[in-house]
């Protein structure tokens, strides 16, 4: 994804790049044959049009006397993700996404920013992608439908265990206010004790307060309603005798001993879906490896880049930590135990990272390669 693999004969491709806004697109286009490099805005904006605007731009070319074998099309990822890149390879159309971050931009304090600008910077980018450049700029796998689908409830459990959380703090924080300290929100009968709580002073919780209370409790069971049913459609989905490849990845993770079910759908649905080429393009995208800083006699390590995927190097250093207690005997256990010998507290911070750069491939092998990690205890298969 770090450079174009087809030879560019720009005589005979047409070139457009799309810098995509809430309200309106803008289209900058270089068309063979054509000394000006045209712009169009499409207000709003409409993929029907667009590719009407490709067909005049192909028809100008062909009038200028080039024949056009290859329309590429590009635009940064962003807030419209992958449908348009689809729609428009649905179309016989060669349609890039451009990772946000491998754009260089100018490092001015005030620099001038417009979409034109915009729109030349990325036009930049891509042309100098499809020469095969390596590295000027970095291409996003584009996901099918089915596999971002897969994503969704992963990402919606994480959301809604955030929201749970947030809730029962408020909870508590709002009776300390009046000297209650020992309201559990989560109980299944908090509603009627609610009702019945009184203060250190003797006096029942104010009537604006009790309500605000009831709104967040009930929000608090709906959250919790949800997260279950999530759960519960996991675990069934396991039990079927699918076939399909995420289950079957999920089934083999979920032997790891203390890898749980919400790990092993992240693992599986955000990195191990993906054709990584080996494991330190896995490493990679989890954020597990280092940023090293040299320049002249100076080297040294800034620790991790933390330029991955977040869910995923979360998940792992969740897992990394519960690996130490259910996997105690196992060969990287012991490897971790024994660097971490003189108990500093931030040299166990920076092994647990080494260990979970280690499980993650170990892990990412056992799905994609059916590798077995040595040492570590699996549960039965079901």
């Amino acid at each position: 994804m770090s450079k174009s693999l087809v030879v560019l004969n720009q005589d005979s491709t047409l070139i457009a790049v799309i810098d995509m806004g809430l309200s309106s697109w803008l289209v900058a286009g270089l068309v063979p044959g054509l000394t000006r490099q045209p712009k169009k805005r499409l207000d709003p904006p409409d993929p029907k049009a667009l590719l009407v605007l490709l067909q005049r731009w192909r028809d100008e070319a062909v009038k200028a006397g080039r024949t056009i074998e290859r329309i590429t099309v590009a635009y940064e990822a962003g807030r419209d993700g992958f449908w348009l890149a689809r729609w428009l390879q649905a179309r016989d159309i060669e349609a890039y996404v451009i990772h946000s971050n491998s754009i260089p931009v100018p490092r001015e304090h005030r620099r001038r920013k417009t979409d034109r600008l915009d729109s030349e910077l990325l036009q930049r980018a891509f042309l100098g992608w499809l020469r095969g450049e390596p590295k000027h700029c970095m291409m996003v796998q584009i996901p099918s439908m089915e596999e971002e689908d897969l994503k969704r409830p992963n990402r919606e459990h994480k959301r809604l265990t955030k929201e749970s959380t947030a809730l029962t703090n408020r909870l508590k924080a709002c009776l300390i206010r009046f000297g209650i300290r020992d309201f559990d929100p989560t109980l299944k009968k908090a509603v009627q004790q609610l009702d019945r709580l009184v203060t250190p002073e003797g006096v029942s919780l104010p009537a604006n307060t009790l309500a605000e209370l009831h709104h967040d409790l009930a929000r608090l069971r709906l959250v919790e309603e949800q997260l279950k049913a999530i759960e519960s459609e996991r675990k069934r989905r396991l039990a079927t005798a699918a076939k399909d490849k995420h289950t079957i990845m999920m089934r083999q993770l979920n032997r790891v001993v203390g890898l749980g079910l919400e790990v092993a759908d992240v693992l599986t649905s955000e990195v191990f879906c993906r054709p990584l080429p080996d494991r330190w393009a896995v490493a990679r995208y989890a954020g597990l490896t280092g940023s090293p800083d040299e320049s002249g006699k100076r080297c040294r390590e800034q620790g991790l880049a933390r330029a991955g995927n977040l869910r995923v190097r979360t998940g792992m250093l969740q897992f990394s930590w519960l690996f130490l207690i259910h996997q105690a005997d196992s060969p990287l256990a012991q490897w971790y135990r024994q660097r971490t010998q003189s108990g500093r507290k931030d040299v166990r911070k920076v092994m647990i990272v080494a260990l979970a750069h280690k499980l993650l491939i170990a892990l990412w092998r056992m799905a994609t390669q059916g590798v077995i990690p040595e040492g570590i205890r699996l549960r039965e298969a079901a």
